[in-house]
C-alpha cells in the first residue's frame, strides 16, 4: 500500500484506476479492496481525500423518502442508508437519529404532505406520519409562527461526512490500494487499456472508474462520451455556534422543489446548527466562495423557520458545489468495450448512497469482464469520534490515565486534545494542510476559528510534517 503526493508514479499496470477521491471514489476503492487479487489506484487531483463536494454538504444520512420512485438513485439511497448506518456503528462514525420534520407554511405545502408520504411509501419507507400544528410546536417550540403542520420522517439522521470519507480511504489503503494525491488527470487514452496522463506522470490501468464529481463530464468526454453535462450548483451555508443547539431538535426541512430540498435548519453531530443551503446554478466549477446576497437570503428564510436562531453567533460560513446534471437520477453507466464506468451526477445524496454505489459499480466492472477474484474483508478500523453526543477523549478518565496527552487541550472551543492531533498527524492518511487537520480533529473549527489555538496547532503540524504548513 502507498499514499503518495509527489515524486514518480509506479510503472505497473493497475487492474482498476479510480479518478476522484471523494466520498464515492473512496467507497469504490474500499469495495474493490475487498478483492485482494486486484491492484487498484485511487487518483486525486487535490492534496487530500474528500476535498470537493464531499467536505461541504449538509451532512444528512437520508432515508430516501423523497427520491424519485423507480430511479437508480432511489434504490441506491435506500440500500446505502442501511449499509452506512451499520458501517458507522462498526467504525465509530458519529450518527444521531434526530429525525426530520417537513414543515408546511401555506395551504399548498400542507396539501403536498400526503403526496410526499405516498412517495415515501413508493420508495419503501413506511414510517412517515403527519404532525398537526399544535403537536409540531410542542416538538419544536422555537419554530417560527404560522406553520400549518408537518410530515415526520423519524429515520432522517445527521452524520460526520469527513470521518466517513476518511474511514473508506483508510480501509482501502490498509488493504493495498495505492492513493495518489496531487495527481490531476489531464488526458486519457484507451487502447488495450487506459493511459492517464496526470500532473505527476502516467498511470496505466486495465479498467477505469470515473468518480470525478464536478469534473465527471470532462473525464467522460476524454473517452468520447457526451452523455451529460455537469452544472455546478452552489450551496452556501451558515454555521451557528453551539449555544444555538438547544433551539432545534429535528432536521427542519421545507417542502422540496425541482431545484432541491431547499433551505433547511439542521443540527450537526459537532453540536452546531446549520442554515442553508442556497441553490445557485453557475458556470465556474471553482466558485466555492460565499456571497453577501446568498447569506442575506439564507437569513431571511431562517428568520421565518427559527427566528431565535438569527440572534445567535455565526461561527463559520462555507459553500459547496453539487454536480447537477438536469436529470432526476444518477448518471452511472458502463462502457464494456472500453472497460470504463462513469459515476456522474452524484448529488447531495451521494454520502448516504456511497456504499451502495460502490457495490453497484463493482458489479458493472465485473460485467465488463473484470475478474474480481475472491473476497476478503478489509481490516476493521475505529475512527476518532468527532461527535458531541458521544464521549470525546477529554471526557474519558481511563484514556487520559493511560495517555495524558488526551487530557491536554489544544483547541478549547472544540475540546480537541494534543493526543488527537498527534494521532491524526501520524495516521495512515495524514493531513497535508491545516484544513485537512481540521477535518480530522475539529481543531480550529470552533467559535474563535483558531484565533487562540492556531499558533500551537500550526507548530504541531509543522513539527510532524517537517515543513511549512499549507493552509
Amino acid at each position: 500500500m502507498t499514499v503518495t503526493a509527489d515524486g514518480p508514479l509506479p510503472t505497473e499496470t493497475y487492474d482498476v484506476a479510480i479518478v476522484g477521491a471523494g466520498i464515492v471514489g473512496c467507497a469504490i476503492a474500499r469495495e474493490l479492496a475487498r478483492r485482494p487479487r486486484l491492484r487498484v489506484a485511487l487518483v486525486e487531483a487535490q492534496d487530500d481525500v474528500g476535498q470537493g463536494t464531499s467536505k461541504a454538504n449538509t451532512a444528512i444520512l437520508h432515508t430516501g423518502f423523497d427520491a424519485a420512485p423507480g430511479t437508480l438513485e432511489a434504490r441506491l439511497v435506500r440500500e446505502g442508508y442501511e449499509r452506512l448506518g451499520a458501517y458507522a456503528a462498526e467504525t465509530g462514525i458519529p450518527v444521531e437519529r434526530v429525525g426530520a420534520l417537513l414543515v408546511a407554511w401555506d395551504e399548498e405545502q400542507l396539501a403536498a404532505l400526503p403526496r410526499l408520504a405516498e412517495k415515501a411509501e413508493a420508495n419503501g419507507y413506511h414510517e412517515t406520519c403527519p404532525v398537526p400544528a399544535d403537536e409540531l410546536y410542542a416538538r419544536e417550540p422555537h419554530l417560527g409562527p404560522g406553520a400549518l403542520g408537518a410530515l415526520h420522517v423519524p429515520g432522517e439522521s445527521i452524520i460526520c461526512p469527513w470521518t466517513t470519507t476518511l474511514a473508506y480511504a483508510t480501509q482501502a489503503v490498509g488493504a493495498g490500494v495505492d492513493l495518489h494525491l496531487n495527481t490531476g488527470v489531464g488526458r486519457v487514452s484507451w487502447r488495450d487499456g487506459h493511459q492517464l496522463l496526470t500532473s505527476r506522470g502516467l498511470v496505466r490501468a486495465r479498467r477505469l472508474v470515473n468518480a470525478a464529481g464536478l469534473h465527471a463530464d470532462a473525464v467522460d468526454r476524454l473517452l468520447g462520451h457526451e452523455d451529460f453535462t455537469v452544472t455546478p450548483r452552489r450551496g452556501q451555508l451558515l454555521v451557528y455556534d453551539k449555544l444555538a443547539r438547544p433551539l432545534v431538535r429535528h432536521i427542519l426541512l421545507p417542502v422540496p422543489t425541482a431545484l432541491g430540498k431547499g433551505v433547511l435548519v439542521a443540527p450537526t453531530v459537532y453540536g452546531n446548527v446549520l442554515l442553508g443551503p442556497t441553490a445557485e446554478d453557475l458556470d465556474d466549477k471553482r466558485a466555492t466562495g460565499s456571497t453577501a446576497e446568498g447569506l442575506a437570503g439564507l437569513r431571511d428564510k431562517g428568520r421565518r423557520i427559527l427566528p431565535d436562531l438569527l440572534e445567535e453567533e455565526v461561527t463559520a460560513v462555507y459553500a459547496g458545489l453539487r454536480a447537477a446534471t438536469g436529470q432526476e437520477d444518477y448518471r452511472i453507466a458502463a462502457h464494456p468495450e472500453q472497460g470504463y464506468v462513469t459515476v456522474g451526477g452524484i448529488r447531495s445524496t451521494g454520502l448516504t448512497a456511497s456504499l451502495a454505489i460502490a457495490a453497484h459499480v463493482t458489479g458493472l466492472l465485473a460485467d465488463t469482464g473484470l475478474d474480481l477474484g475472491p473476497e476478503r474483508e478489509p481490516a476493521p478500523v475505529t475512527m476518532p469520534n468527532l461527535g458531541e453526543a458521544f464521549p470525546r477523549p477529554y471526557q474519558c478518565p481511563e484514556l487520559i490515565a493511560a495517555d495524558p496527552e488526551y487530557g491536554t487541550l489544544v483547541c478549547h472551543c472544540e475540546r480537541v486534545s494534543r493526543g488527537e492531533i498527534r494521532d491524526a498527524l501520524a495516521g495512515p492518511i495524514p493531513p497535508r494542510s491545516l484544513e485537512g487537520l481540521r477535518r480530522r480533529t475539529r481543531a480550529r473549527a470552533g467559535r474563535c476559528q483558531g484565533f487562540y489555538c492556531g499558533a500551537v496547532v500550526r507548530e504541531l503540524f509543522e513539527a510532524a510534517r517537517g515543513e511549512g504548513a499549507r493552509t
